[in-house]
Formats: C-alpha cells, structure tokens, sequence
C-alpha cells in the first residue's frame, strides 16, 4: 500500500484545486454506520456524483464498520472531489493498523479490506502518533 498521492508526508492535504470537500466528525457506534452512509449518498447527490454512490458507500461502510469494530472512537470521514476522482479518507485515533486478511471459507468476517482493494483505484493507510488514516480513490468519470 502507499501513502495517497493527495496527502503530504505529515497526513495534510497539499495545497491544490479542490473542486468539492467536506468533512464529518462522527460518533463510533453501530447506527453511526448507517448515518454515514446516509450522509455520503446525500453528498455524492448534491456533487451530481450518484453514479459512483454505491461503490462509495460500500468502501465507507467497510472502513467505518472496521473503526467501530476495532477502534472505538470518534471517528473523521473526509469526501473531496478534485480532477475527475473522488478521494475518501476515515481517521480514527485507534492504535490498531488495519491489514488485509486472509479469512477462511467458513469466515464470518475479515473481508472488508479486500473489498476496499476490490473496488476501489488505489487505497493505503497512513499512520501518525494520534492515529490513522484508510483512504480510498475511486474515478468519477468524464
């Protein structure tokens, strides 16, 4: 994994045009799933970016469940939009680095980073002493 090409080394975003962003701090907990979820497919509506909704809010939905499931905390989600890609970031202060497994056929679990790997373009984490950072970048097309 590498770190995003959007971020500086220090887990700042570099000074660019940025066409749309926005950022959330939410409550770790379980119907804060589905609250992000609501707030993505509202955000990605209003940029006129539905097209590439459901893949978002399945990358979300996997990095927030990891953060309720392991982190525990509030939790930072970052949306921004810049050069025909959508770039998402989730920031928790959890000690844990999340890693891609490799569960059994019988697994009930442990899929979700695969997903992310599936779906989107490119993904990594970064790391930083008060936390972490999953990002994810997918095309928005045209």
């Amino acid at each position: 994994m590498r770190m995003a090409p959007h971020l500086a080394p220090s887990g700042g975003s570099l000074a660019a045009p940025q066409a749309r962003a926005v950022e959330y701090l939410l409550p770790s907990a379980p119907a804060g799933v589905a609250e992000t979820r609501s707030l993505v497919r509202a955000e990605l509506d209003r940029w006129g970016l539905a097209h590439v909704a459901d893949d978002c809010l399945l990358i979300v939905s996997e990095l927030v469940t990891n953060v309720v499931r392991h982190g525990g905390s509030a939790y930072t989600l970052r949306l921004e939009e810049r050069a025909g890609r959508l770039y998402g970031e989730v920031f928790d202060p959890g000690d844990g680095v999340p890693f891609q497994r490799s569960p059994g056929v019988d697994a009930l679990s442990g899929r979700g980073l695969q997903i992310v790997g599936a779906i989107a373009e490119e993904w990594g984490v970064a790391t930083a002493d008060n936390g972490k950072l999953v990002w994810f970048a997918v095309s928005c097309g045209g």
